[in-house]
């Protein structure tokens, strides 16, 4: 079957965790952080149930924590953790070896804050020529407008705006797929 090439496919696809720790969180939005957290768990289980590599960056840990618990046990057994003081994810030592050992190009971008590190990542990927998705539920920024105007910019820039739903129904393609039942669970 031919398909869209903007359309994910679990084996061309690579999940970036961007600096989910709590203490980080906690100066988020109450509600739009919990919402970020559950969706971006919930992508990370589906990540290890469908053998798609995970990277996980923490912006200066020993500063903000490591990354926060409730996501820390989704986390497949080898997804990789990177320490980061830079912004981007991409100036975390090792991270762009690891995307380019995995040789996978669509790359699904969860985490916080939208508007900085988010963004930044989603525009140095972008110019490395990298598909860049990034799922708009499992973001977060400190002020909404932030988050809003990030999300435009990127999509500007030719990054796929999209939610943890379609990632999951792209992954799978189909209902006869063999974690569908398990990964529908998660849509309730």
């Amino acid at each position: 079957m031919n398909t869209h090439a903007n359309l994910l496919a679990a084996e061309h696809s690579l999940l970036i965790v961007v600096d989910l720790q709590s203490r980080l969180s906690s100066a988020m939005p109450g509600p739009d952080a919990e919402l970020m957290t559950v969706n971006a768990g919930k992508l990370a289980e589906a990540a290890g149930l469908l053998n798609i590599p995970v990277l996980v960056t923490e912006q200066y840990p020993k500063g903000l924590g490591p990354t926060a618990a409730s996501v820390i046990e989704k986390l497949p057994e080898n997804a990789q953790v990177f320490e980061k003081t830079g912004f981007s994810c991409c100036a975390a030592e090792g991270l762009t070896q690891a995307l380019q050992d995995s040789r996978r190009k669509q790359i699904i971008l969860v985490g916080q804050e939208t508007h900085v590190c988010v963004l930044q990542t989603a525009l140095e990927l972008l110019h490395e020529g990298y598909q860049v998705h990034v799922a708009m539920d499992a973001v977060c920024s400190r002020k909404t407008e932030h988050k809003h105007y990030a999300l435009q910019r990127m999509q500007h820039q030719g990054a796929i705006i999209t939610n943890y739903e379609s990632v999951l129904f792209e992954w799978l393609r189909d209902s006869t797929h063999p974690h569908f039942k398990h990964l529908s669970g998660f849509l309730r």
